[in-house]
């Protein structure tokens, strides 16, 4: 069945438009409720007011300015989980400036395209001396990340600002795109999560994100939503299972925003000490990829709590579904629209299908936290009457909670990020004396899918699998390398032509 919970009024590609919305006021409004409050905590303890976030981002917003960033300019963030990611973040909101959110460890050849494709004035990351440029990514000023310590006597001038962030995914017909989320998408999808019952975040929760912030997730149901309520945020640079349980204990955090491989490495741990380190914990969420039936119930059985699944994508702002919004974890299923999301599922052409016999078809969405479109000209985002086609295969059960089945391409999901088989190929096929390549998804336990590779070798060509496998390490993300390689005399193909992917997601025995 459809489900169209409160529409929200649509207008053309861009959704609701609010031209005076700006998330770093989400700062300065909790810098005003609780100024003393706690904003961000550390694995060692080290803590920020929102009274202190709210200055720092002030000051660090004069320290881009002062650097020849303007109103509009596009700053790339290439800064791992943790205070100068947030500061550095909402400091760019503050200066009118579009953030670009990068792997703070990806390789240069990966980082030159984003920052070439996104024309980033600015690159912000660990270990650059302030104002130096960096050669061999294209002359790129950097700027060295904030301190926390920064502050200004005298307020920024307010620009108006309505990209917010270009956040790069790879899509489903070539490499990374850069999505344009506006701020007031962004800021929609803080609210409908909020009108959720229980609220996924209240003022006087610990959240802790142990996830990186240049994904989607981890920036909007993550930080977004801990500011917009005036919570606090317990981060971590990345996740440890020990590391999280003591972080969680240690500062009594409340709330996990989760993704599978979580919830995998914690269930590796003996039941009691999962259940004693997430004893102080009412709410565990997951999203960015599917859970497992099977997982659900072994956290359950450990600890006593439910793990409230969710649905969504960067292009969304990210979420579109959660459990919580059908007041009880499903597992198997992603749950219902949040308030002021619509979705029903259409076929290839876009038109609606008859929902009511449980048939699948491509999920369709609309509402105010739309994406613009890809960077630069806004192509490929919702038509002119607002809908979004996914590229997921689903369908309603009796309850109209919504379950995923298959996607439409062959995208990749990788611990929640995607990976394009084109863009792994395309380095592929760098390599002197590779014929043809083809890279496939399979099942992974720990990150729910990993990266697999074909390679047809010409004659007399010495290839290995450590060999391949270094040099797509050089010249892409870690989560992308592909962990299997695989050598074939040649590779099956469709009578049109096309690889028949199929085939190669299980080894040959």
């Amino acid at each position: 069945m459809s489900t169209e919970a409160c529409p929200p009024p649509v207008t053309g590609r861009t959704g609701a438009t609010a031209p005076d919305v700006n998330l770093a006021d989400l700062v300065r409004a909790a810098a005003e409720s609780g100024p003393g409050h706690p904003a961000l905590i550390d694995l060692a303890g080290h803590r920020m007011s929102w009274s202190e976030l709210d200055a720092a981002c002030t000051g660090y917003g004069w320290r881009l300015r002062e650097a020849g960033v303007r109103p509009g300019d596009r700053v790339a963030l290439a800064l791992p989980t943790g205070f100068e990611f947030c500061v550095a973040l909402f400091a760019a909101f503050r200066a009118g400036a579009v953030a670009v959110p990068l792997p703070p460890s990806a390789p240069a050849p990966e980082l030159r395209r984003v920052l070439d494709d996104s024309g980033a004035a600015l690159l912000v990351r660990g270990g650059a001396p302030a104002g130096t440029a960096v050669r061999d990514l294209g002359g790129i000023a950097e700027l060295d990340p904030p301190t926390g310590e920064e502050r200004a006597e005298q307020e920024l001038p307010r620009e108006p600002a309505d990209l917010a962030v270009l956040c790069y995914t790879s899509g489903t017909s070539g490499p990374a795109r850069g999505a344009m989320l506006p701020h007031a998408a962004l800021l929609a999808n803080v609210h409908q999560c909020g009108r959720l019952r229980p609220m996924p975040v209240n003022a006087a929760d610990r959240v802790l994100l142990a996830l990186p912030m240049y994904h989607a997730f981890g920036l909007g149901p993550g930080m977004l939503q801990v500011a917009a309520v005036g919570a606090t945020a317990v981060l971590l640079p990345r996740f440890d299972a020990e590391e999280a349980l003591t972080a969680i204990s240690r500062h009594r955090v409340t709330g996990v925003v989760g993704v599978p491989p979580m919830y995998r490495e914690w269930l590796r741990l003996e039941p009691h000490r999962l259940r004693e380190g997430l004893s102080t914990v009412r709410l565990l969420t997951s999203g960015a990829a599917p859970l497992g039936a099977d997982v659900a119930s072994a956290v359950r059985s450990a600890t006593g709590l439910d793990v409230f699944e969710g649905y969504g994508l960067t292009e969304t702002g990210p979420v579109l579904t959660t459990t919580l919004a059908g007041g009880r974890a499903k597992p198997g299923s992603v749950g219902r629209a949040l308030p002021g999301v619509q979705l029903r599922l259409v076929d290839t052409d876009g038109s609606p299908i008859d929902e009511a016999d449980g048939d699948t078809g491509r999920v369709s969405v609309r509402g105010a936290n739309l994406f613009r479109g890809y960077w630069p000209d806004a192509a490929h985002g919702p038509d002119q009457d607002g809908w979004f086609r996914t590229g997921d295969v689903g369908y309603f059960d009796a309850d109209g909670d919504l379950h995923l089945v298959d996607r439409a391409t062959d995208l990749i999901i990788v611990n929640g990020f995607n990976v394009y088989p084109r863009e792994v190929e395309a380095v592929l096929a760098e390599l002197p004396g590779v014929v043809e390549s083809a890279v496939v998804g399979v099942p992974d336990e720990a990150r729910g899918e990993a990266v697999r590779a074909v390679v047809v070798a010409g004659p007399g060509t010495e290839l290995t699998e450590d060999s391949v496998r270094a040099h797509c390490a050089a010249r892409l993300a870690k989560f992308k390398v592909p962990v299997e390689v695989g050598f074939a005399t040649e590779l099956p193909h469709s009578p049109t032509g096309k690889i028949a992917r199929r085939t190669l997601r299980t080894p040959p025995a």
